[in-house]
């Protein structure tokens, strides 16, 4: 074959796998590619599924998700990666993946921010526009926002002062900003590891404490290396699920349309779910013989010091992940939650 038969033929496969997937009917078919960390077999995935089953029927067809479960495709920089090449179009992620794209969603994860879930929900709401407007603008839609869940300080031992949870080996996420500036004000020099690295480096102990959400110690399995639970949660992590613009822009506004109107719904029956799914895995990890600690020592002085750390790291990040403005604004909004809602209480175990 001539050298312009190699070519003819290199423009026809490229043309192909740029166009969207074309149906019995004729009709142009987008065909939206993504993947999670989240595990298979939860009622979170159940629901998921069925809101990609929803987009399907109610767009006739034109638009399907294709969803690749439990890490398949690597973690969320794995998947992030693999969206810039083109072999995926988006997915679920969680504060550090969407942070990847626009730091400033993360201004919401700052340990020891929230106490409770109704002020997650209406600061997050406060700022809904904006992150939706910055994602745009880095390429990306927004078809739906989730709450992930309330983190708990899992260890080894119980946690019942400063200066022994300053000798633990902490684990966090592989390129954490807030983790790693949060454990460096509390005086704690962590270990970034993978999510996928978790499990070996507990049962190795290389690492002997971390924080996650009740139904990520269970999915994981890392509860079964844990013995303890602190009383009080940590932070709230974001999550959200995106698509590239470029995809989205292929899906005709019609379709985009019925798509976010069953978003809407479909998520915030998701943060219901995620709600219910952590307060059972709690039950699970109290019952597998993991025990709360409660009334440690020196308990107001060592909280104060966490809170003020708290509030030192979120004015470090400051210039690295978001603007003052836009942490002034997150702070001016819970502080307005608070104020119409005194009676709104700390979140924790009973």
């Amino acid at each position: 074959m001539s050298k312009s038969g190699y070519a003819i033929l290199a423009a026809v496969a490229i043309l192909m796998f740029m166009c969207p997937e074309v149906s019995e009917a004729g009709q142009g078919k987008v065909v939206v590619k993504m993947a999670t960390i989240a595990p298979k077999g939860s009622n979170f995935m159940n629901a998921y599924e069925d809101l990609m089953r929803q987009i399907k029927m109610k767009t006739n067809g034109e638009v399907e998700f294709k969803v690749y479960w439990g890490g398949v495709q690597g973690d969320e920089k794995d998947v992030l990666r693999k969206i810039k090449l083109g072999q995926l179009h988006g997915g679920g992620f969680m504060g550090p993946g969407l942070g990847e794209i626009v730091p400033e969603v993360r201004v919401t994860e700052i340990p020891y921010f929230f106490r409770n879930y109704e002020e997650v929900a209406y600061v997050r709401a406060g700022l809904k526009d904006t992150m939706n407007r910055l994602f745009e603008e880095k390429g990306f839609i927004v078809i739906g926002w989730m709450d992930l869940g309330f983190c708990y300080c899992f260890s080894k031992v119980p946690l019942t002062s400063l200066e022994i949870a300053q000798k633990q080996k902490w684990w966090t996420l592989e390129g954490e900003p807030i983790g790693r500036e949060m454990f460096r004000q509390i005086g704690v020099s962590p270990i970034s590891l993978s999510i996928t690295d978790v499990a070996t480096s507990l049962s190795t102990n290389m690492i002997d404490a971390a924080n996650t959400t009740p139904y990520g110690a269970v999915a994981f399995q890392w509860y079964s290396r844990f013995k303890y639970i602190g009383e009080f949660p940590t932070s709230n992590i974001v999550g959200a699920t995106i698509v590239t613009k470029k995809i989205w822009d292929r899906i005709s506004p019609q379709n985009q349309q019925i798509i976010m109107q069953v978003s809407r719904s479909s998520h915030a029956r998701l943060v219901e779910l995620t709600r219910k799914e952590d307060a059972q895995c709690m039950q699970i990890l109290l019952k597998s013989g993991i025990k709360v600690v409660r009334n440690a020592k020196n308990l107001e002085k060592d909280m104060k010091y966490i809170v003020d750390a708290s509030k030192r790291t979120r004015e470090n990040l400051v210039g690295k992940l978001y603007s003052k403005e836009l942490l002034d604004r997150t702070l001016a909004l819970r502080d307005e939650f608070r104020r119409t809602h005194p009676d709104a209480g700390v979140i924790h175990i009973q």
